[in-house]
């Protein structure tokens, strides 16, 4: 469920700061199937159509610079969508936030948890290490462009893709975190020269259950 975003009004001034919204892309039919859809290009449904314009609503009350993507389209439509309602620029596509690759899994229910590693029943999968490594350098590489256009304390829209989203905040946080919801809101900071996650699918991060637990 979307919730209300951290209010920044009083955030302390920091010098490099920047904030980023992780929104994964709005549903899509294969969503609706539970089909693993990785770097495929499925298109959005109504139902993800509908969740962008509410995801909107829900950034519409802060101060965006530009909204940046994943070039799958289901990610730019999404983008789109939330540009149009916020008439905020529609920046670049970064391949980098592209999904994982399930590789001939894709199109397919999976039956079973789907492993960190190749394995048997996902032999060509590509490998957790290696999705979050793209997950913070595409951060990193939206941090280094963004910022020189748009100044210190500025704030990006990102909109990319479930597993991507998870492996990344995962790996910052240093703890896994559970499913992310279509269209929902992932809060992260880069300041005092480090990432911090501050919410997760719209909640704060100390109110979020481990998966681990």
């Amino acid at each position: 469920m979307l919730r209300a975003l951290p209010d920044t009004n009083d955030h302390e001034k920091k010098t490099d700061r920047m904030r980023l919204e992780l929104i994964r892309h709005g549903q899509t039919d294969w969503n609706l199937h539970d089909q693993l859809q990785g770097s495929s290009n499925t298109p959005l449904n109504d139902t993800g159509r509908a969740q962008a314009h509410t995801a909107a609503a829900l950034l519409a009350p802060y101060d965006w610079a530009a909204i940046v993507s994943s070039p799958l389209s289901r990610a730019r439509e999404t983008a789109e969508i939330i540009a149009g309602e916020l008439g905020i620029e529609l920046g670049a596509a970064y391949p980098e936030l592209i999904e994982r690759d399930y590789a001939s899994r894709e199109g397919t229910v999976a039956t079973s948890k789907i492993p960190d590693e190749p394995d048997e029943d996902f032999p060509d999968i590509e490998p957790r290490e290696s999705v979050a490594r793209r997950g913070i350098g595409a951060l990193e590489d939206i941090r280094d462009t963004r910022l020189p256009l748009d100044g210190d304390d500025s704030n990006i829209v990102v909109v990319c893709h479930g597993t991507i989203i998870r492996f990344t905040l995962s790996a910052i946080l240093g703890f896994e975190v559970g499913h992310i919801d279509n269209a929902a809101a992932n809060t992260v900071e880069w300041a005092n020269g480090e990432w911090r996650v501050l919410t997760v699918n719209g909640a704060p991060v100390d109110e979020i259950v481990r998966s681990d637990a």
